[in-house]
C-alpha cells in the first residue's frame, strides 16, 4: 500500500480569504450595471437576440456534449473509488478519491436547488432583451410573474468549476499536476460560463458566483475528508506546522 502523505498546509487568505472577498465584491456589484452591460454586449438589437442564442458550438458542443463527458468523469470517479475498496492498488487513493466524488457531487447538486429559491430570471427573459419578464437584482424580491426564473446560480458553468475537486484530490500527492487541474478547471468554467452568456442564459455574476461556491465545496470537501484526516495521523511536530 502506498504511504499516506502529510497534508501541506492550507493558508486561510488564499484559499478562504480570495473567494470571501469576490463573494463580497459580487455583492456590491449588485449597486453598478456591470452586469447589463456585460450583457449588452453579446445581444444584437437589430437580430433582437443574443449573438450566440441559436449556436449550434454553444449549444450542442459546448452545453450538451461538454455536460456528458464531465457526467462520464463523474461516473468513473464514483467507480474507482467503489474499486478501491477491493482493488489493492487503489487502496492508497481511496480518500483522495471518496474527497473527488464528494466534490463533484456537492458543486453539481447544490445549484438546481438554489435555482428553485432565489427564482433569478435570464437575460433572454428581460424585457431589455426582448422577453416578458423583468428585471430584478439578487437580493430584491422577485416581482410577479407566471413563469420564475431559474438562472441563478450558473448551472452549466459549475460544468466546468466542479473540477476545482480535481485541484484537492491531488494537491498533497502531485502538486504539479493539482496546479494543472486547477487552470484545467478554471479555464473549463470560465470557457462554459461565456459560452452561456453569449446566448442569454446568465448574467456574469451568475457564473461567478458558481465559482465561488464550487471553490468552497471543493475546499471543504478537502479539508474534512483529507486535511483534517492528514493531521490526525500525523506526529505532534507535523501536526503544530501544519
Amino acid at each position: 500500500m502506498q504511504q499516506r502523505t502529510r497534508p501541506r498546509p492550507i493558508n486561510p487568505w488564499l484559499y478562504l480569504g480570495i473567494p470571501l472577498a469576490v463573494a463580497v465584491g459580487l455583492v456590491l456589484m449588485e449597486l453598478t450595471s456591470v452586469d447589463m452591460d456585460v450583457a449588452n454586449l453579446f445581444f444584437d438589437p437589430a437580430a433582437g437576440q443574443f449573438i450566440g442564442r441559436h449556436s449550434y458550438l454553444l449549444e450542442t458542443i459546448m452545453h450538451d456534449r461538454v455536460k456528458q463527458v464531465v457526467i462520464l468523469i463523474g461516473l468513473l470517479s464514483l467507480g474507482t473509488y467503489a474499486l478501491s475498496f477491493f482493488w489493492q492498488k487503489l487502496f492508497g487513493w481511496r480518500r483522495e478519491l471518496g474527497c473527488l466524488v464528494l466534490a463533484l457531487g456537492l458543486s453539481t447538486a447544490f445549484v438546481t436547488p438554489l435555482k428553485k429559491v432565489t427564482q433569478v430570471q435570464c437575460p433572454w427573459s428581460l424585457t431589455q432583451f426582448g422577453g416578458k419578464e423583468t428585471y430584478s437584482e439578487l437580493l430584491q424580491p422577485r416581482p410577479a410573474t407566471d413563469k420564475p426564473g431559474l438562472c441563478w446560480p450558473g448551472g452549466h458553468a459549475a460544468t466546468g468549476f466542479c473540477l476545482f475537486g480535481l485541484f484537492f484530490m491531488l494537491r498533497d500527492r502531485k502538486p504539479k499536476l493539482a496546479r494543472v487541474a486547477f487552470v484545467v478547471a478554471l479555464v473549463a468554467g470560465s470557457g462554459l460560463a461565456l459560452g452561456r452568456m453569449m446566448q442569454g442564459a446568465h448574467f456574469l455574476s451568475h457564473n461567478v458566483w458558481t465559482a465561488v461556491f464550487c471553490w468552497l465545496i471543493g475546499l471543504g470537501s478537502y479539508y474534512f475528508v483529507l486535511y483534517r484526516k492528514g493531521l490526525a495521523e500525523a506526529p505532534a511536530g507535523e501536526q503544530r506546522a501544519a
